[in-house]
């Protein structure tokens, strides 16, 4: 018997019984719409966090005061947390080879005031090169100068965000004073907007000031709480922070096998921790979703049962008549395969729709992979012969005159 008799008898038993063949089906259209969804929410998340990462500075290295404890490290001492200065910063910007840009980094919150409107936010105290390190634009007015950050000048550069809440009529802010808390700050300058990163973080929520205003003015502190900087080349970042860590290892009098009471981060090394977790998260979705796809496969292979007991005196008189054990193996087979690959192909459409709508009902990242699409048929395909080779099997070695006797 030919392939192409073997495939319309399949497609035959599977049409005469529609609802049994689709809710066969339904396990397999599950599992591969889930894998899909699951997968396409997972790439769509990772690239969007290599994304910010980018757009915030591949080569961006971050020095924060205390020693690395760890995520599960013990709390540390506030004299630990003072472990930055001003002579700190000094020095790597003199003697660090391969820095673009430093600058120091302190930050309080408070209350925003304008007239009658207020807004709950935080002022970053900076230098000039924080705009190269964090990619940001002033879009308006201009960035305070080193002259303004020498004598600790009252004066700030806002973000899309502040400037929508303190001047909601639209007026221009610059030249404007607003207070923070009970300060005044004179505008000078507006960020252009970078919208929302892919945690969900406002970056349009800033207010820059120079860092001498905020640690004298703000804070009444004589230390940093962290020093920004950008390496020349994303490539040179792991010898840029060999540099800085003999630096302040020099500035702060540590002995050979002293531990460093600083640490120091590379944004290159977060986007790799971020992604690890991303990859290891979407496996994990995957796996989830793939449980559909192992109990769909039972079903298959449940249905083929039902479907041999309930032909066996059809498998008896086809064995009769000529038809070899191969042949009913196959035309089993054929069967389970078409319904795996249909619920499959049904499977893929619904999770491509899915996915879609999550992206522009929900906005959330979302990548189609083509290799998603791939895998899904061929899983498809692999559990449609595993779970339909052992039901077939049992058909191709029936006894034709026992089958022919069958009631």
């Amino acid at each position: 018997m030919n392939g192409t008799n073997l495939f319309k008898i399949a497609l035959k038993a599977i049409n005469n019984n529609k609802m049994r063949s689709f809710l066969t089906m339904l396990g397999i259209i599950i599992g591969v719409a889930s894998v899909i969804t699951m997968l396409a929410i997972g790439q769509g998340s990772k690239q969007s966090i290599k994304k910010n990462i980018s757009e915030m500075g591949s080569n961006m290295i971050m020095i924060n005061p205390g020693a690395d404890r760890g995520p599960g490290g013990a709390r540390q001492s506030a004299d630990e947390m003072q472990t930055l200065t001003l002579k700190d910063y000094q020095d790597i910007v003199d003697q660090a080879k391969y820095l673009s840009a430093v600058s120091p980094n302190v930050s309080s919150g408070g209350q925003l005031i304008f007239g009658n409107n207020n807004y709950q936010s935080s002022v970053t105290g900076v230098s000039e090169g924080y705009l190269t390190i964090r990619q940001l634009t002033v879009e308006s007015g201009t960035m305070f100068t080193e002259a303004d950050i020498k004598s600790a000048a009252k004066v700030c550069v806002l973000g899309k965000t502040i400037v929508d809440n303190l001047f909601p009529s639209g007026a221009d802010p610059i030249g404007q004073v607003i207070r923070f808390n009970a300060i005044p700050m004179k505008v000078v300058g507006v960020l252009k907007s970078k919208g929302y990163n892919s945690m969900g973080m406002d970056q349009d929520d800033i207010v820059l000031a120079p860092y001498s205003t905020v640690m004298k003015r703000v804070l009444a502190q004589n230390y940093l709480q962290g020093i920004y900087a950008s390496a020349l080349t994303e490539e040179m970042t792991d010898i840029a922070i060999k540099d800085v860590t003999n630096i302040l290892r020099t500035n702060h009098k540590l002995k050979e096998g002293e531990e460093d009471n600083f640490s120091i981060r590379s944004q290159e090394e977060i986007s790799s921790m971020m992604t690890s977790t991303m990859d290891m998260l979407t496996i994990l979705l995957a796996c989830i979703a793939g449980i559909s796809l192992i109990v769909g496969g039972i079903g298959i292979m449940n249905i083929m049962y039902v479907s041999v007991t309930e032909r066996t005196k059809e498998i008896g008189l086809r064995m009769s008549v000529g038809a070899r054990g191969i042949d009913i193996l196959s035309q089993f087979l054929i069967e389970a395969i078409l319904i795996s690959v249909t619920g499959g192909v049904i499977g893929v459409l619904i999770g491509i729709g899915l996915s879609m709508l999550m992206k522009t009902v929900l906005h959330w990242p979302v990548s189609i992979q083509a290799w998603t699409v791939l895998l899904s048929f061929l899983v498809c395909t692999i559990t449609g012969v595993f779970f339909g080779w052992y039901p077939a099997k049992k058909a191709a070695n029936l006894d034709p005159i026992e089958a022919i006797r069958y009631e």
